[in-house]
């Protein structure tokens, strides 16, 4: 195992209070994400960094209480709070994986019948 040295580093208390909420997100000890925040950062360079767009429409009141219901469920369930944001950005990366899987198949079918000539 790799030696450790402690970093220590004065941060707004704003950062602060949002690396926290996202290290017990993530269930990891706080040494743990930090190491893993740096890691990707160093590892993926300014990738890793995307600029953020807005994406912003209204729903219907009832679907709307119904996220808020199963968010707290969830809450409830796992101990742990998941917003809004990450609960709809998880949904949209889950769909476009499916749907890039189902459009990569059919490659991949193609791929493999052309080796088997």
């Amino acid at each position: 195992m790799e030696a450790h040295k402690n970093l220590c580093a004065q941060i707004p208390l704003s950062l602060h209070m949002k690396v926290r909420e996202e290290q017990e997100k993530a269930g990891q000890p706080l040494s743990t994400y930090i190491t893993q925040l740096l890691t990707d950062y160093y590892t993926k360079g300014e990738k890793s960094m995307d600029f953020m767009k807005t994406l912003a429409f209204q729903i219907p009141e009832t679907l709307f209480n119904r996220i808020k219901d199963h968010l707290e469920r969830e809450k409830q369930r796992t101990g742990r709070k998941l917003s809004q944001k990450d609960f709809v950005i998880g949904l949209i990366e889950r769909e476009l994986e499916e749907a890039e899987r189902r459009e990569a198949a059919p490659q991949e079918e193609a791929e493999n019948h052309a080796d088997m000539e």
